[in-house]
């Protein structure tokens, strides 16, 4: 989890994508999820990956 927070997207506010099966396997959702709240952070999935907001903006939905 160190590596994904730590990436220069993430320390500069912006977004990254990850596969759902990398974080479950490498930090398990449940921890995943709890260190996003910590932080602030939102994120959404489709489709196996995961959408991760590295800022605490609000999101809205376009479409």
């Amino acid at each position: 989890m160190i590596d994904l927070f730590s990436s220069k997207a993430a320390r500069q506010g912006a977004v990254i994508r990850r596969k759902l099966r990398d974080i479950e396997r490498y930090v398990g959702r449940d921890r995943f999820e709890d260190e996003l709240r910590r932080r602030g952070y939102h994120a959404v999935e489709n489709a196996g990956q995961l959408v991760i907001f590295c800022n605490q903006e609000p999101i809205r939905r376009i479409v």
